[in-house]
């Protein structure tokens, strides 16, 4: 008898071994067959709009008068905005928050939107980035998958998390940390590991796609990496909570100008005409252009030379009235910029080589400012090699921490406290825990 009990035992154990590996090996096929189609679409896609935007900075420097024509393309994008775009002006906000709420949907159209309005606001010199553009356009593929194939809200969601994986590694060419910035910035302290299969698909096919297309992204060199010193150590913290200081610097005044150009201008064109002309004015003030589009060549002579005190501001300066105004782009490559100088400027300060300061900054800055410490960690050793990798990952753990709950997008939600001595409510977005600061005023 007990052999019996035993065998059928054995034989219900097998079959419930045999029906769980069948569902894995589904769920892996089913991923790689719907990340795969994200990768591919949007690499090819993200191809196009890089091309596209290095054609728009070329015509830029070779016709400098396009400058004064600012206004005008900020008029025209916002206006197409606002007669078709529906929530699609939103842009990477609108993506969280279907995440978070799984309600509406997102316009397989904002891609189109995001690349047409951010080509645009590059070629008559809009000091913006280009991530935020890449993201959108995979977040739109994803939705448009989903549509699609039918899927379910979980389903769905974790495909958005795919296309915001294939959108990023295909726009900087880091497919692990893009792999880990989709699901790293849902939530502030929690990473979404359930759509890790989709999104590894879909960054490494991504990043393929857009390298077979002929993009090369841009290099770093990092010189000279220091040995190990309780000294150095010393320093590097210092510095990484100047970097956490400088990326909440940068997100509570982009959102600030937002909010402000909101208030007093009511008309979307009219808000980026303005904000256009005061960057004209801004340029002649400042008596150069070099912190206009991407800005790339401050960053790479950010590693080779020590930057003024002036570069890091300026750009911020310049990237937040830009966003702030009602501009399309992005704001990790003006992060990087911002970053890398200010990493050099402090090299000088701190007599350390210029270019390893540099790379921190680059990443420090970026880690605080997307409250994604792994992503960003991953993403240094990608771009600068495995050497700098202990200091890095130090660096962005400080910045993390020192950014406090602030970000560059305004609809990532709070997932848990970076202390136990600030209590928060439960999953509160950015944006409703910087407004708790300033409570608004009864009407009388």
């Amino acid at each position: 008898m007990k052999r019996i009990e035993n065998n059928l035992f054995n034989s219900n154990i097998k079959s419930v071994f045999m029906s769980h590996s069948i569902k894995y090996i589904y769920t892996f096929l089913r991923w790689i067959v719907l990340g795969g189609l994200i990768g591919i679409l949007t690499g090819t896609a993200a191809a196009f709009f890089l091309k596209s935007l290095q054609f728009a900075t070329n015509k830029r420097l070779e016709l400098p008068w396009l400058l004064f024509f600012l206004p005008f393309g900020g008029m025209l994008v916002s206006y197409v905005y606002m007669k078709y775009g529906k929530d699609s002006s939103k842009g990477n906000n609108l993506i969280l928050e279907q995440i978070h709420e799984s309600q509406g949907k997102i316009p397989v159209r904002m891609g189109i939107f995001a690349l047409f309005g951010t080509v645009i606001t590059h070629l008559f010199g809009g000091s913006a980035g280009r991530e935020g553009t890449g993201v959108q356009i995979g977040a739109s593929i994803a939705e448009g998958v989903s549509n699609l194939f039918k899927l379910d809200r979980l389903d769905r969601n974790i495909l958005l998390m795919s296309g915001i994986s294939s959108g990023f590694a295909s726009v900087f060419g880091t497919p692990l940390a893009g792999t880990i910035f989709g699901m790293e910035i849902i939530f502030i302290g929690i990473i979404n590991y359930e759509a890790l299969v989709p999104c590894t698909i879909a960054a490494f096919i991504g990043d393929f796609i857009t390298n077979f297309w002929g993009v090369k992204h841009t290099h770093y060199i990092v010189g000279v990496i220091p040995s190990f010193s309780t000294k150095l150590m010393f320093k590097i913290i210092i510095i990484g909570i100047i970097f956490g200081l400088i990326s909440k610097i940068f997100s509570e005044l982009t959102h600030k100008l937002k909010k402000m150009f909101s208030i007093y201008f009511k008309n979307t064109i009219i808000k980026s005409a303005v904000g256009g002309i005061i960057v004209i004015i801004l340029v002649y003030i400042v008596g150069n252009r070099n912190y206009l589009g991407l800005s790339i060549p401050l960053m790479m002579d950010a590693f080779k030379y020590t930057s003024k005190i002036q570069d890091f501001i300026l750009k911020t300066i310049f990237t937040s009235l830009t966003l702030g105004s009602g501009y399309q782009g992005g704001e990790v490559t003006p992060l990087f910029v911002i970053g890398s100088t200010l990493g050099s400027f402090m090299s000088g300060i701190m007599n350390e080589p210029i270019s390893f300061f540099a790379s921190l900054g680059l990443i420090g800055v970026f880690a605080g400012a997307t409250n994604a410490p792994i992503a960003s960690f991953i993403m240094g050793i990608e771009l600068f090699g495995s050497d700098i990798g202990k200091y890095m990952f130090i660096i962005c753990v400080t910045s993390y921490l020192f950014s406090g709950h602030s970000s560059i997008y305004s609809a990532q939600k709070i997932g848990m406290s970076k202390t136990k001595f600030i209590s928060l409510p439960r999953d509160i977005t950015v944006d409703k825990y910087g407004e708790s600061f300033y409570p608004k005023k009864d009407k009388k």
